[in-house]
């Protein structure tokens, strides 16, 4: 029985003066430091967007396209982003507030040019696998909490994911931990944990 915590994309481009910062994003740090520190799990994992320069999915590859547009990669449809999250440069790191000595194993992601990779377990087109539910499995985790940046896209593809890689384990959603980019993604993100079996919960849940 292993309890595990997954930080999904904690990195300076996507909090509050990064590359494709989320409101309020940097307000998660305390919260998963919280629970880093709380000494309930046996491990803490963190995923780390890890983008090549000039990465398919950026806006600035596509003539004429614009970030936040829809555009399509490797034929299929692509959200086109700002670039961000470039590998080695301070808008790729993990937030320097954030307990780092904590933290167990880092997965990076988002490596190959040619297709996005939201969630942690694997890309976008769900035929490469990053090795974190292989790596989780050989841990014996049974239990798993999440949350992070951004709800409605990388923190939601993990969660989904995790319960496909993860068959039997209590997989659990930390609202306070995640912050989202569009409203009306978010609530459907959380509907579509929900209606997965993905128990939603606050960091107030899990410590008190």
């Amino acid at each position: 029985m292993t309890k595990a915590l997954l930080l999904i994309d904690i990195q300076n481009g996507f909090c509050p003066g990064g590359n494709l910062a989320v409101a309020d994003g940097d307000a998660v740090v305390p919260v998963a430091n919280a629970l880093i520190d709380s000494g309930r799990y046996d491990l803490v994992v963190a995923s780390q967007d890890w983008h090549p320069p000039g990465h398919g999915s950026f806006a600035s590859q596509h003539p004429g396209r614009h970030p936040f547009e829809i555009g399509e990669l490797s034929g299929k449809p692509q959200m086109l982003w700002p670039d961000h999250c470039v590998q080695g440069t301070n808008d790729a790191a993990l937030h320097p507030d954030l307990h780092l000595a904590g933290i167990d194993f880092v997965q990076r992601k988002g490596e190959n040019p040619a297709v996005d990779s939201y969630s942690a377990f694997r890309d976008n087109d769900r035929a490469a696998l990053t090795g974190l539910g292989a790596y989780m499995v050989s841990k014996g985790v049974t239990e798993l909490d999440l949350g992070g940046l951004a709800t409605d896209y990388c923190v939601k593809f993990s969660a989904l994911d995790a319960v496909d890689m993860l068959p039997g384990a209590e997989i659990r959603f930390v609202a306070d931990m995640s912050r989202g980019i569009d409203p009306s993604g978010v609530e459907l993100a959380i509907a579509q944990m929900r209606a997965a079996g993905i128990e939603v919960v606050t960091s107030q849940d899990i410590l008190s």
